[in-house]
């Protein structure tokens, strides 16, 4: 049996997506070039906080809240013709989630090095 691991995976989809910093990606925010994605779960932004003005969608329902005829995106107003950049807690899931995006169809998207640890020390707001 030849099982990936999680780390194996991780490296494969690096290979193939966009990683941006913390700092390009504020600059994207604050330019409003993108729809930012916090992929982490509930309980880890109330032990955290948040990021102003980013949008949630926990990993495990991304494939669905994302698709462009989701009840999500008219209800969050997200736009799709926007790069979407995504982030998780360090960058491992958003790393997956973007190479999963992208194998959906997704043209313009990226994932943060170092996800929200990094982020909170680059100048975001935390809510």
């Amino acid at each position: 049996m030849n099982i990936k691991s999680s780390q194996t995976l991780v490296q494969e989809a690096l290979k193939i997506i966009k990683t941006i910093t913390p700092e390009e990606a504020l600059e994207k925010l604050e330019k409003n070039q993108c729809n930012l994605i916090d992929i982490r779960d509930a309980v880890e932004l109330q032990r955290s906080g948040s990021i102003d003005k980013s949008f949630h969608i926990p990993r495990g329902l991304l494939e669905f809240s994302i698709h462009p005829e989701s009840p999500y995106i008219e209800q969050e107003k997200l736009d799709l013709n926007k790069e979407i950049v995504l982030f998780c807690a360090a960058g491992g899931r958003s790393a997956l989630a973007a190479k999963t995006l992208i194998d959906m169809g997704f043209k313009k998207v990226s994932h943060v090095d170092g996800g929200f640890h990094l982020m909170k020390e680059s100048g975001f707001k935390i809510k």
